[in-house]
């Protein structure tokens, strides 16, 4: 009977796997670590990979052991196995392709315990590529290797640690180094790239050749990136997850400069989750084509000249990148070194239930959502790099600071994970946003907030207002505009800079927020998301950039039409 039951089990499990649905463990503690130890042994019977993971895991765990150092409490191993698909076309030629497959494969040991371990400054680990054809020797083998490295790594590693907290006071790490996780068992489907970058190439061909038609723009590039990546994770606590991400990036970036001199660009991108969600071909041109235009403006638009302080209206597009990088960065639960008295580093380090942001915005980072008003979410996921499940962390409650984005590395007063943990190939976990959901209780049209500032530069005696488009490095203005008040018609301005813009600022000047929430999802380093609507600052400086200008070409670019062809014609 129990031999039927079993048969039963591994069936439907194979069934769950071939329908590409993931796998859980069960809920009930009775059933919970016999039936996640089945599900992971039957999934790793149809994946040599995590096989080879799992076998030499039991290995280590009964066999890592040296004469004077303690036996490994902790073992860990996580591998990305990537497919990354490149093409680039520039001046209407392709101009480079890369087709890259690789499996990197990252060793964690810990010696020691939770509460004090080897685990010193960006951690001791060992990392490896692992072989792609699925020989169980040679992944064992690479596998075992890397593993004996970081056990003699981390038996180093905790005596100097422990020679260098003598220095300080018993109490100056009042948490553990390392959080406890309950096992988790999430099997899901593996991933791969649903488009091509070669076949992309005709249509970066044809978009980036539009530059014939604007002879006044110096470059125009477009590129196409697709990544698939199926991530692995298994620890000597139980831990067995396999999971799967792809993301779709496509870039034009056009560069041109004004008569004086100014460099001038633009970039625009699209990053979703499905490739159907890219833009179609015409769609592309169009696009392309408008970011010429641009460009063409931007060389003949004034220069901001003088000082304004006054409202600024941001579009939902500035206010995801200013959020990212103002909230995002600031909100995450970074360990600082031991013996300092702040609770994680950052602008936030010492915010905790402090007001932050106007009571009227809330901040929710959420990785368990795959979508946003039909758009997919890169930055979604079941299961952070640490083996610790997602989970909806709400950072800013009505302007206040009420928790941080954390791995498992705890800070005081947040001992456990949160599931926010992640890295790329080879890297070390740290604190990431997931999804970042910046919401307001008192959502205002966007027209009513543009007309919000012309009256406020009316009733200031303000000829104009200004509203931000889209921003560049360092929070500067790429596309901003002149809000004038006697009619309300925009005018393009360049060479601008917002030299006020923090988180002071953040806290003090936003009034207002749009119901026109945008998604801005983001591929370069850990895929993320930010979702926002526009704001309104009553105030604000903007000011003409101090940057020096570079000297125009000395001679005029090369003929569209070659001599010769002239020549025939």
């Amino acid at each position: 009977m129990k031999i039927a039951q079993r048969t039963l089990a591994l069936v439907t499990l194979a069934l769950l796997l071939a329908a590409g649905k993931p796998l859980r463990a069960a809920n009930t503690p009775a059933a919970g670590a016999a039936d996640a130890a089945a599900e992971a042994r039957a999934a790793a019977s149809a994946d040599p990979l995590l096989e080879a993971l799992l076998t030499e895991l039991e290995r280590s765990k009964a066999q890592l052991k040296m004469e004077q150092v303690q036996a490994p409490y902790y073992i860990e191993y996580r591998v990305h196995d990537v497919h990354d698909c490149y093409v680039e076309a520039a001046f209407g030629a392709a101009r480079e392709e890369q087709n890259m497959r690789g499996r990197v494969l990252r060793v964690v040991v810990r010696v020691g315990d939770y509460k004090q371990d080897s685990f010193i400054g960006q951690g001791i680990g060992e990392t490896a590529y692992l072989p792609l054809d699925n020989d169980p020797i040679a992944l064992r083998r690479q596998i075992w290797l890397a593993t004996d490295e970081a056990y003699k790594a981390a038996g180093e590693s905790l005596t100097e640690k422990q020679a260098y907290m003598k220095q300080f006071a018993a109490d100056a790490n009042p948490v553990d180094d390392f959080a406890r996780a309950t096992p988790v068992t999430a099997v899901g489907p593996l991933v791969a790239l649903g488009a091509d970058g070669a076949a992309w190439r005709k249509t970066l061909e044809d978009a980036t050749s539009l530059y014939r038609e604007y002879p006044a723009v110096q470059s125009l590039t477009g590129s196409a990136r697709f990544t698939a990546v199926n991530e692995y994770f298994v620890n000597s606590e139980g831990t067995v997850m396999r999971s799967g991400r792809t993301t779709y990036t496509v870039t034009i970036g056009g560069f041109t400069q004004a008569g004086d001199g100014m460099r001038l660009a633009r970039s625009p991108y699209w990053t979703v989750g499905r490739p159907e969600e890219l833009p179609a071909r015409a769609a592309l041109l169009a696009d392309t084509k408008k970011t010429l235009e641009t460009l063409v403006a931007l060389r003949e638009a004034p220069i901001a000249e003088e000082e304004y302080r006054g409202p600024v209206l941001f579009a939902a597009d500035a206010a995801d990148d200013m959020f990212a990088g103002l909230v995002g960065e600031n909100i995450l639960g970074r360990k600082p070194q031991p013996g300092s008295p702040k609770r994680t580093t950052g602008a936030f380090d010492t915010s905790y239930k402090a007001r932050v942001l106007p009571a009227f915005l809330t901040v929710v980072d959420d990785p368990t959502a795959k979508q946003f008003q039909g758009k997919s979410l890169v930055g979604s996921y079941e299961v952070d790099s640490e083996g610790v499940r997602a989970q909806a962390v709400t950072a800013v409650d009505k302007g206040i600071l009420a928790s941080y984005l954390l791995g498992r590395l705890p800070i005081r007063d947040f001992p456990a994970s949160n599931g926010h943990g992640r890295t790329g190939p080879g890297g070390i976990p740290q604190p990431s946003i997931g999804n970042l959901f910046i919401r307001t209780s008192q959502p205002q049209a966007a027209a009513a907030l543009r007309q919000q500032v012309l009256e406020m530069v009316r009733a200031q005696g303000k000829p104009y207002g200004y509203r931000v488009d889209t921003l560049g490095p360092g929070n500067s203005p790429r596309l901003l505009y002149r809000l004038y008040e006697k009619d309300g018609h925009e005018e393009l301005i360049r060479g601008a800079v917002f030299s006020e813009l923090d988180i002071r600022t953040l806290r003090n000047n936003l009034i207002a927020a749009g119901d026109d929430p945008l998604v801005s999802n983001r591929a370069s380093g850990l895929p993320a998301a930010v979702i926002s609507p526009s704001v309104l600052f009553d105030e604000l400086e903007v000011k003409r950039a101090d940057t020096s200008k570079d000297k125009l070409p000395d001679y005029p670019p090369p003929p569209f039409a070659s001599a010769a062809a002239s020549t025939k014609k």
